[in-house]
């Protein structure tokens, strides 16, 4: 079962074959819009944050761990708008990972290929059972 919020944002993990590394789609919702028809910063962040966030378990499991993964800083630039019935995708990955913590960093894109945002993050693990 997803957690709450790919739910919520209605995001689909479209790859996940590489330890470290995910793919993410999620239709930018009227729901998610300001006034001006573009996609609110903050649900972009929490795209990436979740893909960044399962890019660092996968990267985990790679190594034969189970963890969960906390995000413990991040920060996304916002390159263009992103307009009201596009498809985003979010692909990120993990830049350099450790025992406790793991660096990534994520792009955003609009279904023609233009990048709309970028964001780098670092996430603790803690091991689970």
């Amino acid at each position: 079962m997803p957690p709450n919020c790919e739910l919520t944002l209605g995001m689909t993990c479209v790859d996940k074959s590489v330890p470290g590394r995910t793919v993410w789609r999620m239709a930018a919702d009227e729901r998610f819009a300001n006034p001006a028809g573009i996609i609110q910063g903050g649900f972009i962040g929490a795209m990436a944050d979740s893909a960044m966030g399962s890019a660092a378990v996968t990267f985990a499991r790679g190594a034969g761990r189970k963890v969960f993964a906390s995000n413990v800083e991040m920060k996304t630039s916002f390159l263009a708008a992103a307009k009201v019935g596009t498809m985003l995708e979010c692909t990120a990955q993990i830049v350099s990972g450790g025992a406790r913590v793991a660096f990534a960093e994520a792009e955003v894109v609009d279904d023609s290929g233009r990048m709309v945002a970028r964001a780098s993050s670092t996430y603790l693990f803690t091991e689970r059972s």
